[in-house]
This record gives C-alpha cells, structure tokens and sequence, in this order.
C-alpha cells in the first residue's frame, strides 16, 4: 500500500522523476483555473448570472465573510492568498473518492510548500501594510527580550502547519486502510465520507490559520493602549 503519492513514478522527463504528488497538483490547478475561466468568460453587468456563475460568488462571498471575522478589517487583500489556499486543498481532498487518485495534500512536500507560502506571506504582507521598520518592530515586543522567542514562533508557525495538514491526511489513509483490512465491504462508504468532512475541516482551519497569522502582521497598533515615550 502507498500512503503518499510521493512513491508512485507516473513518468519521467528529461530524466526527472515526475511522481503522483506533482501530476496530480497540476490536476487541481487546471480544474481550479479551468472551472474559473468557463464561469466568468461572460462576466458583465449587463448579462444575467447563470447558475454555475451564482454558485461560484456565494463560495467567494463566505469565503470573504469568514475572514472578516477573523481580519477585523478590509479582507480583499487577504482574500486571494487565504481563499486560494482553502480552495486548493478543499479540492485536493474532495477528489479523495476518485478511485485511483491520491490527494498532493496527502503528501509531507505539499504540506510543507504550502505551509512555506504562508511563512513568506506573513513578512511580505506585513511589509506591505506597515513597511519594514513596523514588521521588525513586532520581534522586539513588548521587550528585546523577546526577540529570540519571537524568531522562533514565527518558523515554528510554518512547521506546525505543515504538520497538522499532513498529520490528520495521512492519519485517515492509516485508519482507513487498516479498517478495509477488517471489514472491506462496508468500511469504504463510511470512510470516503469522514475523508470528505475531515478535508473540508482541514482546508478551513489552515485556511483560517494562514488568515490570522497574515492579520496578525498587518494589524495596526490598539490606540486604547499607553504608547511609551522615550525619555531623554
């Protein structure tokens, strides 16, 4: 049994390995921008919504309502990066019951890409927002002290997401594999639909995650705190 696409060699060109992981994450890209493409072709005001094209605002509508929840403020900027993401892995997980087809979410390297994209958005969007002496500013609160510890959090963030994502993928291939071994013709059902609702969950919470982290960057400072003045 393989329990990531990483093992399985789908061809080989120029002499490089393409493995499952990455054939399979061009799937989902081009079914994500083909989908998008073929629904707002004819996307202008005088034309009236279709159903597909009705369907796709309301995902980006709760898309956009959630964070705002969580941003507090203006979420369009976020909205690309942190959508994007939920609906790549949303989709990666979902084609879980295409028989045959082994999630790129359910491979370490892919958890670790897309942890890493967060890691670098957090600085560049905190860049963006404050500029770079207010990002810098933020590993040194509320005292010097903290800088280390503040270094650290920050790496430890992208590791984290790496392996909650990969950690709760492959702990449902180990429990569904292990189930199919006991009982094969009922199990499957049972466990293609907890696969469904745990992808769903997880592109969420590392959806979620990635959008605190970035808003945590950008927030501006609370005026009801006492700021410090230097003395002479």
């Amino acid at each position: 049994m393989q329990l990531t696409p990483d093992d399985i060699v789908v061809f080989t060109l120029a002499g490089w390995k393409i493995n499952a992981t990455i054939v399979n994450t061009w799937i989902v890209m081009a079914l994500l921008v083909g989908v998008s493409m073929l629904v707002t072709r004819n996307l202008r005001a005088d034309v009236p919504p279709n159903r597909w094209r009705t369907a796709l605002e309301v995902i980006v509508k709760m898309i956009q309502g959630q964070i705002e929840e969580v941003a507090r403020s203006s979420a369009r900027h976020v909205m690309y990066f942190s959508g994007t993401l939920f609906l790549f892995i949303a989709l990666s997980n979902l084609m879980l019951v295409i028989p045959g087809f082994s999630p790129p979410t359910s491979s370490l390297s892919t958890t670790v890409a897309l942890a890493l994209s967060v890691l670098v958005a957090v600085p560049v969007f905190g860049i963006a927002t404050g500029g770079v002496g207010s990002y810098l500013k933020t590993f040194v609160q509320p005292s010097v002290i903290m800088l280390p510890f503040n270094i650290i959090g920050e790496f430890s963030r992208g590791i984290s997401l790496a392996i909650r994502l990969y950690g709760n993928i492959m702990s449902g291939a180990v429990i569904a594999a292990i189930l199919l071994t006991v009982a094969p013709f009922f199990f499957p059902v049972v466990m293609d639909l907890l696969g469904l609702l745990t992808g769903m969950i997880q592109a969420y919470i590392f959806a979620m995650l990635a959008t605190v982290y970035i808003s945590s960057a950008t927030a501006e400072p609370d005026p009801s705190l006492p700021k410090h003045e230097d003395k002479p």
